[in-house]
């Protein structure tokens, strides 16, 4: 076996295991290794792991993989905290154009302390499946409504189980997002795919929430929605002309948590 150096990284509580992977080493294809790695008991643990790799003609480019070992879609909160990897490691200073599975994004680092903002693709189209809204904003996300002052105590792991796994969604998984009014925004809980699991935050699954809810009012406008998650705050920035959804923003923290050592 040989020794190799990992980052850790969080934001808003969704925890990453990050690689500097410009040398091209690391297995890619080792599914069991990368769900090793990300296992809370036998290995480093985190929500997923990431490799940041050199690419042409952008500043890098970022390899998602889900805990269950293989390369998922676009992780919004994983973006921030590589943009923040990135920065750590002089690659960039106070933006970033980088590569994902979903094609390139924008990201800037703002003077306050940990907080990065992440321009996601476009949407123009949303669905309904019953009284709950579908959409893709990197990740494919099922976004319901619940009454006020129920999300504290909702069973979000049996409730979201029930519709991943559910006939049309089963194959192709889908992440379930369960969304109350929260003062001035809203408090957002997620059952992730590829986790299996409800996570701190889901930062595609905010992103849709904040989409959805403004579908489900019918306003257009310019819009700054605080998202309330298990593990802290983020904030979703856009533009509603009708059915389209433009300059979409991700903002919130992304920070460090330590530096270490595993063999494999």
């Amino acid at each position: 076996m040989v020794t190799h150096t990992f980052y850790k990284y969080q934001g808003a509580g969704n925890d990453f295991v990050v690689i500097d992977n410009r040398n091209g080493l690391f297995d890619s294809g080792n599914v069991d290794l990368v769900e090793h790695l990300c296992d809370r008991r036998f290995g480093i643990g985190a929500d997923g792991l990431m490799l940041l790799q050199d690419v042409a003609d952008h500043d890098f480019e970022m390899v998602y993989f889900n805990a269950d070992g293989r390369q998922g879609s676009m992780c919004g909160n994983g973006g921030r905290c590589i943009v923040a990897f990135a920065r750590d490691l002089k690659i960039i200073d106070r933006e970033a154009d980088f590569l994902a599975v979903d094609g390139v994004h924008h990201a800037q680092v703002h003077g306050q302390a940990g907080w990065i903002s992440l321009q996601m693709n476009d949407v123009d189209l949303i669905e309904q499946d019953g009284d709950a809204y579908i959409l893709n904003t990197g990740s494919p996300h099922y976004v319901k409504l619940v009454s006020k002052n129920t999300l504290v105590n909702f069973a979000v792991v049996e409730e979201g189980r029930k519709i991943r796994y559910s006939h049309a969604y089963r194959d192709g998984g889908i992440n379930v997002n369960f969304v109350e009014v929260d003062g001035d925004g809203y408090h957002l809980r997620t059952y992730e795919r590829g986790v299996e699991d409800e996570t701190l935050a889901c930062g595609t699954g905010a992103t849709a929430a904040a989409l959805a809810v403004a579908w489900h009012n019918g306003v257009d406008g310019v819009f700054q929605t605080p998202i309330r998650v298990q593990g802290g705050n983020l904030t979703i920035r856009f533009v509603k002309e009708g059915m389209r959804f433009t300059r979409v923003f991700l903002e919130g923290p992304a920070t460090f948590v330590f530096k270490g050592e595993i063999a494999w």
